[in-house]
């Protein structure tokens, strides 16, 4: 489990990381995940248990949603979010 410590920049890092290994393609961290057709629905149940076990979070309620998922920064944001840390603007406080 990564530490609750990770900056913005350590999250997107890893969680871009992830993502080019399982779809074989570079990314960046505002591409459209489903538009680009990088994330499917099934690989996104996937990536909703690789960010609860990873970062140690609950994706649940209000929270389960696309739009927390559809770019690399909005998943920081809600992992932030989820740990009490909300972004200021996808930069490192």
């Amino acid at each position: 489990m990564s530490s609750p410590r990770q900056s913005t920049t350590e999250i997107e890092a890893e969680l871009l990381a992830f993502l080019e290994s399982r779809v074989k393609v570079s990314l960046d961290a505002d591409a459209d995940l489903f538009a680009s057709g990088a994330v499917t629905s099934l690989f996104s149940l996937e990536l909703v248990v690789h960010v609860e076990t990873v970062y140690g979070v609950a994706v649940g309620g209000d929270e389960l949603k696309m739009d927390n998922f559809r770019t690399v920064r909005s998943m920081t944001a809600l992992i932030e979010r989820l740990r009490g840390n909300p972004t200021t603007g996808g930069a490192d406080a």
